[in-house]
């Protein structure tokens, strides 16, 4: 098993940054790839950032390129997620999430480890 820990969450203002951060524990994470997904309130899970494994490739929402950024300490086993520029739409509680592979995916079903969520608050 693993666990999944989010870290970093807050509230800042339209054009502020926040970093993530996801520690992993009772396994490392080096042979997977990793993800962080988001859900804003009465709506569904989305897909925000995914990472290979040894961090070979990268995808984005569209919503969120040119402004986050994922990145993984695979010697200590935590991943992150950059967020610069952030808008009032980006507001949610985002999770950390491990994928059952070594590519990354955007969808959720491929992912089996999931961590218990961070608030981030955006204001206007």
């Amino acid at each position: 098993q693993v666990q999944l820990a989010e870290f970093g969450g807050g509230s800042v203002q339209t054009g502020g940054s926040l970093t993530l951060s996801c520690a992993a524990s009772r396994r490392p994470l080096r042979n997977y790839a990793m993800g962080w997904f988001r859900q804003a309130p009465g709506k569904e899970r989305e897909f925000v950032a995914g990472i290979s494994v040894n961090g070979g490739s990268t995808d984005y929402a569209d919503s969120v390129k040119g402004r986050f950024t994922i990145s993984r300490d695979d010697a200590n086993n935590t991943v992150f997620l950059q967020m610069n520029s952030l808008k009032p739409e980006d507001t949610a509680v985002y999770y950390c999430a491990k994928n059952r592979a070594a590519q990354a995916t955007m969808r959720a079903e491929g992912y089996d480890y999931w961590g218990q969520g961070t608030q981030v608050t955006v204001s206007s």
